[in-house]
């Protein structure tokens, strides 16, 4: 399958707008993380999001989410305000943040992404179980959906994350590093994926290391780096002058079974 990206959508209103993010400041403990972000996520687009680590990435997505309150500025999604969108938001955190070894099942893991739908009770009703039947299906869980999830590899313990995130019926989703570690064969089903869930009308954004997925098929690049470098389309934003700008002595181009990753140093995000 050729993923190709459509021709970006310049938003102009609220109704065009599933994501829009106003002047944002936000950070820990007096450290800066975000300053000045502004931008708008036009309805059924892919946009990613790159940076090197540090850069607010993860910070940005939580604040989308209502997980960290902002210093300054909004955020809206779907016309809301945040705290009052989280049912139409799906969510996948980076693998590293995960308690694998809790004594849990595939299947189990995905039923709690019906939760924010469930009565005070918790208890699935035959809609519920069907959703999660069908998000295992989709991601290719179904054989292993009686496992737990440390015995999973670590390709299929992110598509648990993603069928979980699924599994919220969700029209915004904002993946962080989905595809960090997989081979270029799961990152291309992987793309797949949201690229027929975009298809759908749904929107994602997406944080990521592999420039080639962004170049491939997204409508965006949101590159950042505490602040926006740039915000565009893929063959405007890698340049050498903005991909220099955003990472500085950060960025190593690392080509991996034709596709282009890059490598950092550590920090926190």
């Amino acid at each position: 399958m050729k993923l190709s990206p459509s021709k970006p959508r310049e938003v102009t209103t609220d109704e065009e707008a599933a994501i829009r993010v106003e002047g944002i400041w936000a950070g820990y403990d007096g450290h800066t993380a975000l300053e000045e972000v502004g931008f708008t996520v036009a309805k059924g687009s892919i946009v990613g999001l790159i940076g090197p680590n540090g850069s607010g990435k993860s910070t940005l997505i939580k604040v989308i989410l209502g997980m960290h309150r902002p210093w300054q500025g909004r955020v809206r999604v779907m016309g809301r305000e945040s705290t009052a969108a989280r049912r139409i938001l799906g969510y996948t955190p980076q693998i590293e943040t995960v308690d694998w070894q809790f004594p849990v099942t595939v299947s189990e893991v995905v039923m709690t992404g019906r939760y924010g739908r469930l009565g005070p009770l918790r208890r699935p009703t035959g809609t519920d179980k069907a959703v999660v039947e069908s998000c295992l299906q989709r991601l290719r869980l179904t054989e292993v959906a009686g496992r737990q999830i440390g015995e999973l590899s670590g390709g299929q313990q992110r598509r648990v994350l993603v069928a979980r995130a699924l599994a919220q019926e969700p029209q915004v989703l904002l993946l962080d590093e989905p595809m960090a570690g997989l081979d270029a064969a799961i990152q291309h089903e992987l793309m797949g994926l949201f690229e027929g869930l975009r298809d759908e009308g749904k929107t994602l954004l997406v944080a990521t290391h592999d420039l080639s997925c962004v170049a491939g098929c997204f409508n965006r690049v949101l590159l950042l780096n505490k602040r926006i470098v740039a915000y565009d389309d893929p063959t405007k934003v890698f340049t050498e002058e903005l991909l220099n700008e955003a990472f500085k002595s950060h960025l190593i181009l690392l080509p991996v079974e034709r596709r282009a990753f890059y490598g950092e140093h550590h920090g926190h995000d």
